[in-house]
């Protein structure tokens, strides 16, 4: 399984800095920042950077918290995934909502991201966001998706099978 991707959300207290994307494969949906691996950088630069791209925050290494990986299996063909990262800031200063390259930053409250009503954030994350928030250990998540549908979620304590309407 190819894990080149990362993603990482800012948290300030309550609140996550998300991006409602341009462009594909969350395009309209609100996610939190990260992108492609490149060649010769590791999960850590790469966040760092996309960090830096989608939302001009430069930020040290050591407030990168690593969280462990996000994967995924497609219709039984495609596979993929993520390094999962938190950053903490104490920063009120950080101007949102704003328009970037990439599409839209602004600051979503954690209890609005994970309402069961909310169709308008990227459909992985309720599953996975309150592990990656409060638990200490790196965590493995996978995901069985079918026709755009998750029907099964595990991670390192719980597999859940998803009943798709």
């Amino acid at each position: 399984m190819d894990i080149g991707y990362t993603i990482c959300f800012i948290q300030r207290g309550e609140e996550l800095l998300l991006l409602n994307r341009h462009c594909p494969p969350v395009q309209g949906l609100w996610n939190g920042v990260g992108g492609k691996i490149e060649n010769g950088e590791t999960p850590l630069s790469s966040v760092q950077r996309e960090v830096a791209e989608e939302t001009n925050l430069f930020l040290e290494e050591n407030l990168f918290e690593y969280k462990g990986t996000i994967s995924w299996a497609i219709d039984g063909e495609g596979s993929g995934g993520m390094e999962a990262f938190i950053v903490r800031i104490n920063d009120d200063l950080y101007p949102a909502p704003v328009e970037m390259d990439e599409g839209i930053l602004a600051w979503k409250s954690v209890s609005w991201i994970l309402s069961e009503d909310n169709h308008g954030v990227s459909p992985m994350i309720p599953y996975y966001l309150h592990t990656v928030l409060n638990e200490n250990q790196e965590i493995h998540h996978h995901f069985t998706v079918r026709h755009g549908k998750i029907i099964e979620y595990a991670n390192g304590k719980e597999r859940k099978h998803v009943v798709v309407p």
